[in-house]
């Protein structure tokens, strides 16, 4: 019997006397992709630099082909066939493609670096990974996100990997780009390549995995093939509970207040005619494909690019929202879908960006209103060493709750969401979850934009359609994916 690619075993790994890895095991074979799951803090983000050289296992085995190896740093696991994919590109921009592929390892002839042998060489690696449509020559700024990932991967083949690891690889990807991934992953599988998948995404370990491992607090859950598990045994497995807990209540319609926010025939240059209510109470949900104009819509309301026509009303009073100071102003909070560049100051302390949005724009009393941020943190249940403590060292998921806590410090009547759980574990994303529905409860209008269909649904007490612009159509609680899909598509489905 073949070797696997790579099998770890008992690997154990420590900081500063605390465990992180306790004892380990996994397992990857030639041609599979092998899903690597867990919550924010499992450990994945550890295993993978221990597989590829930048940490050293306190103990453990490390085999590749059969062969017992040791890494003592990232180089020494490149040159036996290991290389990761971050979900942070690594690419320098203004440098060709076949400048980065080859970066720090380029060719000489004659003592000068052989731009032609470069060029012909990454061509060749992108004509074999199918991908023939890139330039090696063209500077990297001028790819698309989805065409940078193509060329981390073709820059990892060019090492002769055997064995990819992937994290988080569709964190970028608009959901057209996610198909050209499941394409390219699909390849890479037909020509032997081994592929650690490390992703939050339900949907895309399901679709694309042979099997999973399952890490929860530093240790080895559980392996077995993707076809003999099921979502809802899954989470049971990360975190200790069924996917049924996911989603909290729904509202009961009887108990919604009045309409808070209401578009009456409003459009700019990216949506046309929007009409829609969201009552005190509700979580209204926006459905669409990527360049639909939900996120447009999200953006106009809060003022970056504003309605240029129709009405925007609050509490039934039209409204003027000259930009997002006015609309904080007015009640207005909108939790942007990348959190890192636009919903934080990533080197400043939790407790600066807590009260932030306070701070930039409320004036007079709403200003000086004392907020106990103590309180306030706990009420989003946001884990960190401090208040002092910097949020770019926080996960995904707390990261998310601090933005929430800057939002719920000035008490807004209307929260819009774009993304709310993007990069955030299963355990994170019930507590967003609740956190949203209570604010809904407390009275709170709530509109909501997710990619994540089930998320979509098991979330809102309404879901507004988007497509090429427009409303396609409003669908009830509970409508199935089938349903949503059809109006998003311009094709009405009935399911």
């Amino acid at each position: 019997m073949t070797a696997p690619a790579v099998r770890l075993t008992g690997i154990t790994k420590g900081f500063l006397g605390v465990p992180v890895l306790r004892g380990v095991d996994l397992e990857l074979r030639a041609g599979e992709v092998h899903a690597l799951m867990g919550e924010n803090g499992a450990g994945k983000s550890t295993l993978l630099k221990v597989l590829a050289g930048v940490h050293r296992p306190d103990s453990g085995r490390i085999e590749v082909g059969g062969q017992v190896r040791s890494f003592s740093a990232p180089h020494e696991a490149q040159a036996a066939g290991i290389a990761i994919i971050h979900q942070e590109f690594t690419l320098l921009e203004h440098r060709t493609v076949a400048e980065n592929v080859y970066l720090g390892r380029e060719p000489v002839r004659r003592g000068q670096v052989d731009r032609r042998r470069m060029v012909a060489d990454t061509r060749d690696l992108l004509e074999w990974l199918g991908e023939d449509g890139i330039d090696p020559t063209t500077l990297v700024t001028r790819l698309s996100v989805a065409q940078r990932q193509v060329v981390e991967i073709v820059k990892a083949l060019s090492t002769d990997a055997t064995v990819l690891a992937m994290d988080e690889p569709t964190a970028a990807l608009a959901d057209h780009e996610v198909e050209l991934l499941y394409d390219l992953i699909a390849r890479l599988r037909e020509r032997g390549i081994a592929i650690l998948y490390v992703s939050h995404r339900m949907r895309e370990v399901f679709d694309l995995s042979q099997r999973i491992t399952v890490l929860k607090d530093g240790a080895f859950v559980h392996c077995a093939p993707t076809a003999e598990l099921t979502s809802d045994q899954l989470v049971r497995h990360m975190v200790g509970r069924a996917l049924d807990g996911l989603y909290p209540a729904r509202a009961d319609r009887d108990a919604l207040g009045d309409v808070r926010l209401a578009l009456r025939g409003a459009g700019n240059e990216r949506v046309r005619d929007v009409t829609l209510d969201v009552r005190a109470g509700e979580i209204v949900g926006i459905a669409g494909l990527q360049g639909s104009g939900r996120s447009a819509i999200a953006r106009a309301i809060w003022g970056v690019e504003p309605f240029t026509t129709g009405v925007v009303e609050l509490d039934g009073v039209p409204q003027r929202i000259r930009g997002p100071r006015s609309a904080v102003r007015k009640g207005i909070a909108f939790v942007t879908e990348d959190r890192k560049s636009e919903g934080l100051a990533l080197r400043q302390s939790v407790r600066d960006n807590a009260l932030l949005v306070r701070r930039a724009a409320l004036r007079g009393a709403r200003a000086r209103k004392h907020t106990d941020l103590t309180d306030l943190l706990k009420s989003v249940t946001v884990v960190a060493r401090g208040e002092h403590q910097e949020v770019r060292y926080l996960s995904g998921g707390n990261q998310q709750k601090v933005v929430l806590a800057k939002w719920l410090a000035v008490a807004p009547k209307v929260l819009i969401v774009d993304e709310p759980t993007r990069g955030v574990d299963v355990g994170a994303k019930q507590t967003v979850h609740k956190l949203l529905r209570d604010l809904a409860d407390s009275g709170v209008a709530i509109l909501m934009i997710s990619s994540e269909l089930p998320e979509l649904i098991g979330m809102s007490d309404r879901i507004l359609v988007m497509h090429e612009g427009a409303i396609a159509g409003e669908l009830p609680a509970g409508a199935s994916e089938e349903a949503v899909m059809g109006l998003a598509t311009g094709h009405e489905v009935f399911a």
